[in-house]
């Protein structure tokens, strides 16, 4: 884990961890590594990871079960709660991005759509047209 040190290592952990949640490197249902091998692999304090495994608990996605340890959630609402709100987050830093270098909605759609389909940087640099749109995405 890279620390940034401008913000508290616990709240980067919490978001380290989402990711490993609704990612599925942490399954739904799975058992939450300790918070020992947590600490040892993020080379921080255990308390450092107890308190932001304490958040996870707190908003839903995991849960502590006292002889068993601690479990990601087994509701995928409540994953995919999680997971649009990363995305959300995402969407806004592109949306705001995207502006700051002079793009309109019809060309950061583009874009996005090209990047997401492996092509790279190449629809900022054509023209745009708002009669030439599939129905794919809205304007």
């Amino acid at each position: 884990m890279t620390v940034d040190d401008t913000r508290p290592i616990w709240v980067q952990l919490v978001e380290e961890f989402r990711q490993c949640i609704v990612t599925g490197r942490w399954p739904s249902g799975s058992r939450v590594p300790s918070v020992r091998e947590l600490a040892q692999r993020a080379g921080v304090n255990p308390n450092t990871v107890q308190r932001a495994l304490a958040e996870l608990d707190r908003s839903g996605l995991t849960a502590t079960e006292r002889t068993s340890g601690r479990f990601v959630a087994a509701d995928d609402a409540v994953i995919d709660t999680i997971r649009r709100e990363l995305a959300a987050g995402a969407a806004r830093v592109y949306r705001d991005d995207a502006r700051a270098v002079g793009l309109d909605l019809g060309r950061a759609v583009d874009l996005l759509t090209e990047c997401w389909h492996g092509a790279g940087a190449a629809a900022a640099d054509r023209p745009h047209d708002d009669h030439d749109q599939d129905d794919s995405h809205e304007h």
